[in-house]
């Protein structure tokens, strides 16, 4: 198995932290599959875009899921519709199930998701609670020195 060194995308990255983590670990969500292929893009500070080629996937056939930072992307191609009555001579274009798996950080949730030209984009944003936001804290200052004139005694 090939190794990877994912070193350089830490600098890079907010948010995909751990999903980095267990690619280099070989962790869990290691397969040897790598069908469909995809890209994670930043979009901007704290958003996100996972885009996956599905193509030969009809909207009906993919079946996306958000579950405890954890999202899955499951693909059921319809045996049905896959026959109609043709006979293949060569078949290039997979259209085999799927499930793929992506451990998101902490706070980021699925926004958005669109199906364009067999591409699936699902936009991420990380939204970070009040209490971890970086807030600014007022600098008081303390009563100046007060300078305390000593009379002398006549």
């Amino acid at each position: 198995m090939r190794q990877f060194d994912f070193t350089p995308l830490y600098r890079q990255t907010v948010g995909f932290d751990r999903l980095f983590n267990l690619l280099d670990q070989g962790g869990p969500y290691d397969s040897a599959s790598s069908y469909p292929p995809y890209n994670i893009e930043r979009v901007s500070e704290n958003a996100y875009r996972v885009t996956l080629a599905v193509a030969g996937f009809a909207l009906e056939d993919l079946i996306i899921e958000s579950k405890e930072n954890t999202l899955i992307v499951k693909g059921v191609k319809d045996q049905l519709s896959q026959a109609e009555g043709r006979e293949l001579l060569h078949q290039g274009i997979a259209a085999r199930a799927f499930e793929r798996r992506f451990q998101l950080a902490d706070h980021v949730i699925v926004t958005a998701a669109s199906l364009y030209n067999g591409l699936l984009h699902i936009d991420l944003v990380r939204e970070l609670p009040e209490a971890q936001k970086p807030r600014r804290i007022e600098i008081a200052l303390k009563d100046s020195e007060k300078v305390v004139e000593h009379s002398k005694a006549a």
